[in-house]
């Protein structure tokens, strides 16, 4: 049965939610083995201050961190009493992973078996919706003298495995726990030291094939959620590639706009071999309008790396290759009646008077046979080819979208000018980190973002860019 293993159930209060980065402020731990249940509490100085946010919820602050013993000092005796034991926690991921950071930051290796009890809430009270602590210690009339401070929570969880039990059975309570237990096991295809290490915080990974080729990239709001998808069959719409995988890289970003910067230029520069080969084109390009000896105006087809600083200006659209510019030109000839000799589509024979293929279904008003005359084609060329232009650039100079994290603080600034991305920094003073580019996707991200602000970032306009 479950109390009759050596239990540590333990909750941390730190100063934030990135297991990465952020640090622990509380210990609250109890220690079960069969009758003798033991207690241990201690604040932990994080080297670091504590964000206005997390005091506020926990009450904890810099004054009372200020004479606490950093995680070292606890380090062994911690260690030496969380060892061997099944740890458990509402959540046991984020607890389990913080303590793996610290220990691993002083050189040391920590790995226990996990149950967390938010799953465990789930599959024993199906019937209830909400899993959260506080939802569960109202559920089981559990009293506590307050919340959001370790030893009062990790009581909380204790307190619901003893009411859970008395409900349902200590059976019933062993055999869901050993379910789950069961579950906390790598994937096939992926290593332990992987599969312990993968963060839930929002970023992009790349999954390797087993010959060190980048096989996909993808991103996701929970690095662990995304990577791990690939490795359950059917879970979902992801690509499936345990058979192939070898290892697995990641990026943490500070928040879901950086991730979705991230894999456009992991995709681009990397270009693994899974993802659609739509967004992996490296021929980028746009139309331009230029002069005839006839009169006409001809869509060109220009590759972006010659554009003009403010591409808006005279240019339109923006294509992953050339392919896909007169594919869309052909559909604009359709769609309005344009000439397809005069827009490049259909190449002109030598037999004069000869009607282009729209004249000869009716798409075409005869700008190839003379029915129509060059500056009429041209103006509705121009009308049609408005729909296809580059959005002009709101500012004059660059931009930056500045993404902050509330909780741990952290802050990304991505700059852009002229729809063309220059790099990331972390702060106004730091230097820009990333290529520079110019693409599609990168655009649509952008116009995405203008239109619709992303949670956590803001807008700010700048009058130089330091390379």
């Amino acid at each position: 049965m479950l109390f009759s293993h050596p239990l540590a159930i333990v909750d941390l209060e730190t100063t934030g939610g990135n297991l990465a980065q952020d640090r622990i402020t509380e210990v609250g731990l109890i220690l079960v083995d069969g009758e003798r249940v033991e207690r241990f509490s201690a604040l932990v100085n994080p080297g670091r201050p504590i964000p206005a946010f997390i005091s506020g919820m926990t009450g904890i602050d810099d004054a009372m961190v200020a004479t606490a013993p950093p995680f070292a000092e606890l380090a062994p005796m911690l260690f030496e009493r969380l060892q061997g034991r099944l740890l458990i926690a509402h959540n046991v991921r984020f607890d389990y992973g913080v303590l793996k950071n610290e220990f691993r930051r002083i050189g040391t290796v920590f790995r226990a078996r996990t149950l967390c009890t938010v799953k465990l809430s789930r599959k024993l009270y199906p019937q209830f919706y909400k899993h959260n602590l506080d939802a569960v210690i109202e559920r089981h009339g559990i009293v506590l003298p307050e919340r959001h401070r370790a030893m009062a929570d990790a009581e909380g969880v204790y307190r619901f495995l003893l009411a859970a039990g008395a409900e349902l059975g200590e059976l019933a309570l062993w055999q869901a726990a050993e379910g789950l237990i069961a579950q906390h096991a790598p994937p096939r295809g992926m290593d332990a030291d992987t599969f312990e290490a993968l963060p839930d915080v929002p970023g992009v990974y790349c999954i390797y094939d087993r010959g060190g080729l980048p096989l996909y990239v993808g991103r996701d709001g929970n690095i662990m959620r995304g990577v791990l998808a690939h490795y359950v069959p059917g879970k979902g719409r992801a690509v499936q590639l345990a058979d192939e995988a070898g290892r697995v890289e990641w990026h943490e970003t500070v928040g879901e706009f950086g991730a979705a910067l991230e894999e456009i230029v992991a995709l681009k520069t990397l270009r693994p071999r899974l993802n659609p080969k739509g967004r992996l084109a490296s021929e980028v390009c746009a139309l331009r309008l230029a002069d005839s000896d006839d009169g006409f105006l001809r869509p060109q087809i220009v590759a972006a790396g010659v554009l003009a600083v403010r591409p808006a200006g005279g240019c339109y659209g923006l294509f992953r290759s050339p392919r896909e510019a007169k594919r869309a030109l052909k559909q604009l000839a359709e769609a309005e009646g344009l000439c397809q000799w005069v827009l490049g589509i259909e190449r002109m024979t030598s037999r004069n008077g000869h009607p282009c293929a729209g004249r000869g279904s009716g798409r075409c008003q005869g700008a190839c046979i003379g029915l129509e005359t060059p500056s009429a084609h041209n103006r509705r060329l121009q009308a049609a080819m408005e729909r296809l232009r580059l959005a002009d650039w709101p500012v004059t100079g660059a931009l930056a979208i500045v993404e902050h994290d509330p909780v741990s603080g952290r802050s990304c600034e991505h700059v852009f000018e002229a729809w063309c991305y220059l790099g990331s920094r972390v702060s106004a003073e730091a230097p820009l980190e990333g290529p520079v580019l110019f693409d599609p996707d990168l655009c649509k991200l952008l116009a995405a973002c203008f239109r619709k602000p992303v949670p956590n970032t803001r807008l700010l306009a700048l009058d130089a860019v330091m390379p």
